[in-house]
């Protein structure tokens, strides 16, 4: 566990030193944070247009469930759909931020020429990979996690009575507890494997950011009203999207072929 650590906070510690790397989850934050209560409150209070007054809003939020009261009428009822809908761009952001990082974690330390020293030490393959992974997803996920506290009390300010407490259901919990960190460790650990098999930190994050497409064609799907996922349907995702990474994180060790980093690697 020592060892782990040790690892852990070199990592940590390397990406102190680019502090530039996390200006994307930044900005994806702050994007995430200001769209929704643009769409579901500054444009309606501006314009004076209720978002109940629009026919095809008034469609797609209908068949909202997580415990919203119909006594809380049709525009607070459009708001926890649109604030539960833009709840999953906040799943982007450990991707976004940690993807650079992680891409480059590997062929850096090949181009530095450090990693031989690395591999020379008792480490193990998995310890130094999870370490890597660790060492690009925990500032990430400090960044999501500040934003996720700054949105929902930002709901808690803004929006309708009842939206807050609607918000705080299993469905929420399940999308950020499950599915956004199984989401950012599949992707990572993509931009892992490819890393330790590639020079070029570019194309390990080519394939790394791969998951954003699903998880793009998700939130627009949600927001047309095209599919709903029930809590239960998340949590399944997000348990697969788990196992996927324990069989990449096994693929990764298998590949990783540390003796030809050591004796061959140019």
């Amino acid at each position: 566990m020592s060892r782990r650590r040790a690892l852990v906070r070199k990592e940590l510690l390397d990406a102190s030193r680019n502090p530039g790397a996390l200006v994307p989850v930044v900005v994806v934050a702050l994007v995430s944070l200001f769209l929704p209560f643009l769409i579901a409150v500054i444009i309606p209070a501006v314009t004076g247009e209720p978002l109940a007054d629009d026919p095809d809003m008034v469609k797609v939020s209908a068949g909202v469930g997580g415990g919203f009261g119909s006594e809380f009428g049709t525009e607070a009822r459009i708001q926890f759909f649109l604030f539960q809908q833009f709840l999953l761009l906040f799943l982007l952001l450990p991707i976004t931020g940690a993807m650079a990082i992680a891409a480059h974690s590997i062929v850096g330390e090949k181009q530095a020429r450090t990693l031989e020293a690395l591999l020379a030490t008792p480490i193990t393959t998995f310890e130094l990979l999870i370490a890597k992974l660790l060492g690009a997803l925990l500032p990430t996920l400090a960044i999501s996690a500040a934003g996720v506290v700054l949105y929902l009390v930002g709901v808690a300010l803004f929006a309708e009575p009842g939206v807050m407490r609607a918000m705080l259901s299993a469905r929420t919990a399940i999308v950020l507890g499950v599915l956004g960190p199984a989401s950012a460790l599949v992707s990572l650990q993509l931009a892992l494997l490819v890393s330790s098999r590639s020079n070029d930190a570019r194309t390990a994050q080519q394939f790394g950011v791969l998951i954003i497409l699903p998880l793009t064609g998700l939130v627009v799907a949600q927001l047309i009203g095209s599919v709903s996922l029930s809590p239960s349907t998340i949590a399944l995702v997000g348990v697969a999207l788990f196992g996927l990474w324990i069989l990449l994180m096994l693929i990764s060790v298998a590949l990783f072929e540390r003796e030809t980093i050591l004796t061959r690697w140019k």
